[in-house]
């Protein structure tokens, strides 16, 4: 956490210097910032932070790829001619056990069309998720094991 306040404190001195204050100088400081780190990885430790960084711009590209996809298939879904829908509830058993990835895997499924977490069990085991279509609940399930939740594990443990 240290290192990525030094980021946006080097990102800020960058817009101080170049003297305009916009979103793409704040990113281009931050960019640069991240690259002065990696310069000194070995004396400052940032090696972890810059690797970090790049599985959470992973994650993020999973969820953009994601959210293409459920919205094309929920599409194709209400476009039929025929509204066949199988919606349903799953128990997903839950392989993170931390509150904040709880939180961010209930939140990426309820943002990709289709899909909605309902509530998660007591002891923290399952996510119960409210589907459009639970023809396939196993099929389901590994998308969720194989997508977020192995690139969010990747990307905060």
């Amino acid at each position: 956490m240290k290192l990525f306040i030094v980021n946006v404190l080097l990102a800020i001195a960058w817009v101080a210097v170049t003297g305009s204050f916009s979103e793409l100088d704040l990113v281009v400081g931050f960019v640069l910032g991240m690259f002065a780190l990696w310069l000194i990885r070995e004396q400052v430790g940032t090696a972890g932070y810059i690797d970090r960084s790049r599985r959470v711009v992973v994650l993020a590209l999973v969820f953009l790829w994601e959210l293409t996809m459920s919205a094309i298939r929920v599409l194709v879904m209400v476009s039929a001619p025929r509204l066949v829908m199988r919606p349903g509830i799953i128990a997903y058993p839950l392989k993170v056990d931390r509150d904040f990835e709880i939180t961010m895997l209930a939140n990426l499924i309820t943002l990709t069309p289709g899909t909605l977490s309902v509530d998660v069990s007591h002891d923290r085991r399952h996510l119960f998720i409210h589907t459009l279509d639970a023809s396939d609940p196993d099929g389901l399930k590994q998308s969720i094991a194989d997508g977020f939740e192995r690139k969010i594990m990747e990307a905060f443990r």
